[in-house]
Order: structure tokens, then C-alpha cells, then sequence
């Protein structure tokens, strides 16, 4: 086996996963969720392992991982905070709860917080425009969210970890 650049326990542990799989055929998704689940994000090192084992082109693995919005390829923090930047969302304020969520976590959009707990991107609409601004951490929906209520938002999340 081709000497790869990322935790070999991780690695076997999406190995199996993938050698689990009756019908490799069509299973790329699956193994991108569930890679992605493993390690975090979608390293160029895993997706050429994937690519191997699924015995597909590495061109494949990497046009689906940048083509869908959800498989990232840089470390992701603890908790992903993604704020809804479609039109009801950013007529009611998304731009300044962006604005708070970076200054409160010093961090720009797309990158990860110094400690590692958050990550901060946008989405172009949630699709629950009667809740707008809309929020969401960790995929748990916060509605019609103010400037005032992101502290208490991020430090829900902040308790949690101790």
C-alpha cells in the first residue's frame, strides 16, 4: 500500500468502512460522508486513497469533493457554525451576525478558530426564510437570531467542551 500523509488509524478505520460496502460502484458519496466524518475534512491524501480503493480516478473524487458545498478539504473545527446569507436572510441582518460571529471568535469566513472549537462559513439560503436571520451550528437551526444573541449562541457551545 501507497505510503499516505495522514493517521494510519484513521485510515484503516475508512478502509473497513469501504471494504464493508457490497457495491463499491456508486459508493463514492457515501465514502466521501463517511471520510470526511473520520479525519474531519477531505485531505488530497484521502481522497487519492479513496480513488484507489474505489479503483476510480483521483479527478473523479476530487471534482465531486469541490462540486458539492458540504465535503471541505481544509480542518474543520469542533463545531461548524454556517450563517444563511439568501435574500430573507440578509435583508433582516445576516451581514452583521456574520460581521459579530468574526469579531467575537477572531477568525474570517471559510477558516477555523485558533483554539479549534468553531469554523465559520455562509450558505446561500436554509430554505426556513420565516426564521430569518437564520444560523446554524452543528446543523441545529437558530431563528431569527439578533446581533445580541451571538455571544450566548457560541458560548452554549463553549460550556459544552468545559
Amino acid at each position: 500500500m501507497p505510503k499516505y500523509e495522514v493517521d494510519e488509524a484513521k485510515l484503516r478505520q475508512l478502509e473497513e468502512y469501504i471494504d464493508s460496502l457490497s457495491n463499491k460502484e456508486g459508493a463514492l458519496i457515501p465514502v466521501l460522508y463517511k471520510a470526511q466524518e473520520i479525519f474531519g475534512y477531505l485531505p488530497k491524501d484521502v481522497q487519492l486513497f479513496i480513488a484507489r480503493k474505489l479503483g476510480i480516478f483521483a479527478a473523479k473524487v476530487y471534482g465531486v469533493t469541490t462540486f458539492y458545498s458540504y465535503f471541505t478539504m481544509q480542518p474543520r473545527g469542533k463545531h461548524v457554525i454556517n450563517i444563511c446569507m439568501g435574500t430573507a436572510c440578509f435583508v433582516k441582518g445576516a451581514d452583521k451576525i456574520l460581521e459579530e460571529i468574526k469579531k467575537e471568535l477572531d477568525i474570517k469566513e471559510g477558516n477555523m478558530s485558533k483554539d479549534g472549537m468553531f469554523s465559520v462559513d455562509t450558505l446561500r439560503c436554509v430554505g426556513a426564510c420565516g426564521l430569518a436571520p437564520v444560523v446554524m451550528v452543528d446543523g441545529k437551526v437558530y431563528g431569527r437570531v439578533k446581533v445580541e444573541d451571538v455571544k450566548g449562541i457560541l458560548d452554549e457551545y463553549r460550556k459544552r467542551e468545559g
